[in-house]
């Protein structure tokens, strides 16, 4: 007999070898579930947009519509002759666009801060910066400033004031060590104040100009133009990306600061940066269409229920459903009057609803990410490769 080179593995590796493939393969299933459901999400928003495209109040037919739109895309030099053109691409084109990447950015920032203040009333609305911007608005159109245009000095006015209401909160965090809650508390304070001066600045002013700021406050899409488009998308884009690099960090304070302490996370600094990010694109949203409320809260609780809470997929798949919501609401916004109810009205209507249905429907721990290493139905879980660090 020939000699026996190396030793026998013993009974209990060879079965903890077993096991740690079973987990793996379980993950692997895990993971591409997670893909299925994302790409289902996407399919989703194409198709409510290639419908969306076809819907309003001037008639056009669905082969109409792309046809124009395959032509001018191999032709972007041609003048738009046609009435035809000038609907498709002036109008109907920019205001999807403005929808999809509104209700994307609104997303992003609502599932960020819900998991990094562990609180599922966290939004852009509820933390106040929405109010701040709706009064820097109300203030350049109540008292006719203009900066170029008056649409610029609106625009310019609603980003500075949505950013105090996020300083407010950095400050609390910073220099008061402010808990989760006591942060969502100021920003609901913050709030009331600003809807108390931005009443007030309306009421004094005359019925023209307080209806236009009216428009405004409850959330627009009919002020869509090219010319907004690409700094709105540019910053929905990159703090997207930020959030969805930081989602290890959001994962570990979701679970509390005293779990993300042990692991490495600087819980202070890291919500600082995070609300950061937040606060700059939900400013450069809400400064050029107004307050749009609902989207930032609901589209992650829907997101969760078929994503669950790991921010490695609710942050993109909030995205995707946020941006989803917003152009499906726009649907209805055109489609039962002349003109276009304003999409904030009508976020509001079906948001309302659909957020009271999800917290009767779903217990706490369907939206709070866990740390164990299990299967679960109602929360995801880490990857054996995710280590947090510093």
């Amino acid at each position: 007999m020939g000699r026996i080179i190396g030793k026998r593995k013993k009974k209990s590796d060879i079965s903890g070898d077993a096991d740690v493939a079973g987990m793996y393969n379980q993950y692997s299933v895990f993971r591409y579930k997670k893909f299925i459901a994302m790409l289902g999400l996407l399919i989703l928003l194409v198709v409510a947009a290639l419908y969306g495209m076809t819907v309003g109040s001037y008639p056009i037919s669905f082969q109409e519509v792309y046809q124009v739109i395959v032509d001018h895309l191999f032709d972007l030099g041609s003048p738009l002759e046609t009435t035809d053109q000038r609907v498709v691409w002036e109008q109907r084109m920019p205001r999807l666009l403005t929808a999809v990447v509104t209700g994307a950015g609104l997303a992003a920032a609502g599932a960020a801060m819900q998991s990094m203040m562990k609180n599922p009333l966290a939004d852009p609305y509820t933390t106040g910066i929405s109010s701040g911007a709706s009064f820097g608005a109300v203030v350049a159109i109540t008292l006719g400033i203009s900066i170029g245009s008056p649409q610029n000095a609106t625009v310019l006015f609603a980003f500075i004031f949505s950013l105090v209401p996020a300083t407010v909160i950095v400050l609390l965090s910073t220099f008061k060590k402010a808990t989760a809650a006591m942060m969502i508390l100021a920003g609901i304070s913050v709030m009331y104040i600003f809807n108390a001066m931005t009443q007030y600045m309306m009421i004094v002013s005359d019925s023209e100009t307080t209806a236009a700021a009216f428009e405004w406050t409850v959330g627009t899409l009919n002020k869509s133009s090219w010319t907004s488009l690409p700094v709105m998308s540019a910053v929905v884009i990159a703090g997207s990306v930020i959030l969805m690099f930081l989602s290890r960090y959001l994962n570990a304070m979701n679970s509390g600061d005293n779990y993300a302490k042990t692991v490495g996370v600087n819980v202070e600094r890291m919500r600082v940066a995070i609300l950061i990010v937040i606060s700059i694109v939900s400013a450069s949203v809400v400064s050029f269409t107004g307050i749009i409320g609902f989207v930032g809260l609901v589209a992650p609780h829907i997101t969760r229920i078929f994503l669950g809470s790991d921010n490695r997929y609710l942050i993109p798949g909030s995205i995707l459903m946020g941006a989803t919501i917003l152009v499906l609401c726009d649907i209805l916004a055109k489609s039962f009057t002349t003109t276009a109810l304003p999409i904030g009205v009508v976020t509001a209507f079906v948001g309302g609803p659909i957020f009271l249905f999800l917290i009767v429907r779903q217990k706490k721990e369907v939206w709070r990410w866990k740390s164990d290493s299990r299967i679960s139905v109602s929360h995801t879980v880490p990857s054996p490769y995710s280590k947090i660090s510093t």
